[in-house]
């Protein structure tokens, strides 16, 4: 390589003077915890990815828990992820106690395996968690398909199961902010809209989906996430008698004051303010209001909260975001030039029927080891670029081991990781450092 030697971090955030202007103003309004700016990010979230309600956390982790302690999920449900993918998707499996299930992957596919999906169903299973790894829709038709196909299965603890009626998807959309996908929507758990295939944005196509707003994400809070849901019955009100819920099966709780004329999304909502402020029963921005000091703890909860510091990135983010993907597709569409007569395979990040985020670049050196690939990483490190692999499988993790999974049962997962690379993929990659990238590494790779 004749060309100077660069340095090329692997994701660092795109922050401009507009995110500090406007972190600087709500740092100097004197609101500077949950408040007016994560109300209004909420309401635009909501708004992008079409769907009723969003509520802001601190983590897409939170997001992820915040749907199990919204069903209830008890010790002996079973909830079911893939192997191939980042802890936090599973890990929440174990922050509220349930029996973690995990699925190979599909032969030289990052999604799930959806037969052996199919056949991991129980009588105990509640929840499912497709992964939209690298930004990439999962294929939620196949796995609608399959939970209305299990339906007698479905054992249903509470009301809000029951009134679901059928296995739970909550999708881990970490990676898909601003993706969307042509659906078929079976009509009994059609969300919005009723016509087939149909584009929908990731976060409105399965029951619950959390996001990642994390330093690294395209889209950015520093830290951070959201939970957003659609359900078809979202709007119903729910039945309450006096002061207590009109509805068998929401003893889980007890001690929430009922409200007449309350929607399920309304209920949901107040859960999650309750579950991620401590179970208080007024906010910050509510004890405000003049004489409302008082307050009281309804359950020992937990404290999951976004900022206003951080909506306020989030609220400029926003604005900037078409641009941002924009950009992330022309770069994906140069190293997909660059890369089509090496021997490797990359994801399908865009078609008729699909975008992605465009979140991560997956590479996949076909015919080599593991070794062999981490050679090309210290390489390209040698020549400025910083690389990154996704993922190392949940089997083959310390914690995941020795809860006794083992990574000899999930061989399409290791498959995966035996080769892959990832190259960076961020918005702040000038043209001239992607040519840069793109000629190291074809020359490293094929200088194997």
């Amino acid at each position: 390589m004749n060309m100077k030697l660069r340095n090329i971090p692997f994701s660092p955030p795109d922050m401009t003077e507009a995110e500090a202007k406007e972190v600087r103003e709500a740092i100097l309004s004197g609101w500077i915890t949950t408040g007016p700016r994560t109300k209004k990010l909420e309401q635009q979230i909501s708004e992008y990815v079409h769907t009723d309600k969003t509520v802001c956390l601190n983590s897409a982790t939170a997001a992820l828990e915040m749907v199990l302690h919204l069903l209830d999920i008890q010790p002996d449900d079973e909830v079911i992820v893939p192997a191939y993918t980042y802890t936090a998707t599973a890990s929440v499996t174990q922050h509220v106690g349930c029996k973690l299930v995990m699925v190979d992957s599909q032969k030289d596919s990052v999604e799930m395996d959806y037969d052996k999906l199919a056949a991991a169903i129980t009588e105990k299973t509640k929840v499912i968690a497709p992964v939209d790894l690298g930004g990439i829709v999962a294929d939620y038709d196949r796995v609608f398909e399959i939970v209305e196909a299990k339906k007698s299965l479905f054992k249903p603890n509470n009301a809000l199961q029951a009134k679901i009626g059928r296995i739970v998807v909550s999708a881990d959309c970490a990676h898909s902010f601003g993706a969307w996908k042509k659906v078929t929507q079976i009509s009994q758990i059609t969300q919005k809209g009723s016509s087939d295939k149909q584009k929908t944005m990731a976060g409105a196509i399965a029951d619950f989906s959390s996001f990642s707003f994390h330093a690294v994400k395209n889209f950015t809070t520093a830290e951070g996430g959201a939970l957003t849901w659609n359900l078809p019955f979202g709007n119903e009100q729910v039945p309450v008698q006096g002061s207590k819920f009109n509805v068998q099966g929401l003893d889980y709780l007890p001690n929430v004051p009922k409200k007449e004329g309350e929607t399920w999304n309304e209920l949901l909502y107040r859960l999650s303010q309750l579950f991620s402020l401590h179970g208080q029963n007024k906010d910050a921005l509510a004890k405000t209001k003049l004489g409302a000091w008082e307050y009281d703890i309804i359950g020992p909860w937990y404290k999951c909260n976004m900022t206003d510091i951080m909506a306020a990135l989030g609220l400029v983010q926003m604005e900037r975001y078409e641009g941002l993907l924009k950009r992330r597709q022309e770069i994906v569409a140069k190293y997909n030039e660059a890369l089509k007569d090496c021997n490797v395979a990359v994801l399908n990040h865009k078609g008729d029927d699909h975008c992605s985020s465009h979140h991560l670049y997956l590479v996949r050196l076909l015919g080599k080891t593991r070794e062999e690939t981490n050679k090309v990483i210290e390489q390209m490190a040698e020549r400025g670029i910083a690389t990154n692999v996704h993922y190392k499988p949940l089997p083959m993790m310390t914690a995941y081991k020795a809860f006794g999974f083992d990574i000899k049962d999930y061989p399409n997962a290791y498959h995966l990781f035996e080769n892959e690379i990832t190259l960076p993929l961020h918005t702040k990659l000038t043209d001239e450092d992607v040519v840069y990238v793109i000629s190291n590494f074809v020359e490293i790779v094929k200088g194997l």
